[in-house]
C-alpha cells in the first residue's frame, strides 16, 4: 500500500492547474492525505474516480486551514477533528479542519495539519497544548490497532532537519518546545519513516517562496509520515518528492505491505 501526503496549498489551485490529477496518474497512491486545502468538498472540482473523498473544512474561518484523505479503499470509519476545545486569541485550533482519520482493517490513518506558532510565537502555547493532545489521540487509537500518522508537523526535529538551523534556532518551526513535542511521539514509540532509510541534511519539503529557495534547496522537512512501532517492520520503502512542484510544500510517502 501506498501512502502519500501533501501540503498542497490551497487544492484548488493545483485542481486547476491539473497538478494535483497529474500527481495522482504518475504516482497512484492507494491513500492521499491533504492538509492546507483551503476549501470545502465541492469547492474544487476534483474528478477522481476510484477514489473515495472525506472532507475536513474550518468550520469558522472560510478558505483556511482544512485537511482531506481520498482512498482507494472505503474505509472502515472516518472521523474528524480532536473533539476538544484548543483556543486561542487566534479561534479554536479543533474547528480548523485540522484532524481527518480513516479506519482500515488493520490501522488507522489520520492526517494532521498542525498549529503554526506564528512568526512573533504567538500559537506557541496552544501549539503546545495540541502536540500533548495530538500524542494522546493517537495513542487511544493505538489500544485498537496501529496508527499511520502524516501531514505538516510545522516543525523541523533536529538540525539535520533545516538548511540552517543556527540562523533558525528559537524561531518558529525550530524552538525547543516544538522540538520536544516532536521527541515525544518518538519516545513514545511512533517511528520517523523517512528517517529509517536516509541520514543527514538535505532532505526537506518546505521551502520559501522567496530568494530562490526551492532552487537552492535553502528549505526544511516539516512533513511527516510516522508509524506504530509495530508497523516498522512492515514499511518497505519512505520519500521524499521533492521534484513535485504546485505548492511551497512537496508530497512525502511510504510504501507499506500488511
Amino acid at each position: 500500500m501506498k501512502i502519500i501526503s501533501w501540503n498542497v496549498n490551497g487544492i484548488r489551485a493545483v485542481v486547476r492547474k491539473g497538478t494535483l490529477q497529474e500527481f495522482i496518474k504518475t504516482h497512484k497512491p492507494d491513500v492521499l492525505c491533504l492538509q492546507e486545502t483551503k476549501a470545502e468538498k465541492g469547492q474544487a472540482e476534483v474528478d477522481l474516480s476510484g477514489y473515495e473523498e472525506y472532507w475536513n473544512s474550518s468550520k469558522d474561518k472560510k478558505g483556511y486551514s482544512g485537511t482531506a484523505i481520498f482512498s482507494k479503499e472505503k474505509p472502515l470509519s472516518v472521523d474528524f477533528d480532536l473533539k476538544l476545545k484548543l483556543d486561542d486569541k487566534f479561534g479554536d485550533a479543533d474547528r480548523e479542519g485540522r484532524v481527518t482519520t480513516c479506519e482500515y482493517d488493520k490501522f488507522y490513518v489520520v492526517t494532521v495539519y498542525t498549529p503554526n506558532a506564528k512568526d512573533d510565537l504567538g500559537r506557541l502555547v496552544l501549539r503546545q497544548k495540541w502536540d500533548a493532545e495530538f500524542l494522546k489521540y493517537c495513542k487511544k487509537l493505538e489500544e485498537k490497532k496501529p496508527v499511520v500518522f502524516c501531514g505538516d508537523l510545522n516543525v523541523a526535529y533536529t538540525e539535520d532537519d533545516l538548511a540552517r538551523p543556527k540562523e533558525n534556532k528559537g524561531k518558529k518551526g525550530f524552538t525547543t518546545e516544538e522540538r520536544d513535542g516532536f521527541g515525544n511521539f518518538i519516545s513514545s514509540g511512533f517511528v520517523d519513516t523517512f528517517r529509517m532509510f536516509k541520514t543527514g541534511n538535505g532532505y526537506y519539503t518546505w521551502w520559501s517562496n522567496f530568494g530562490g529557495a526551492r532552487a537552492r534547496n535553502v528549505g526544511w522537512r516539516i512533513d511527516y509520515l510516522l508509524v506504530s512501532e509495530k508497523l516498522k517492520k512492515h514499511i518497505k520503502d519512505a520519500f521524499i518528492c521533492a521534484e513535485v512542484m504546485g505548492s511551497d510544500h512537496c508530497p512525502v510517502g511510504v510504501e507499506l505491505e500488511v
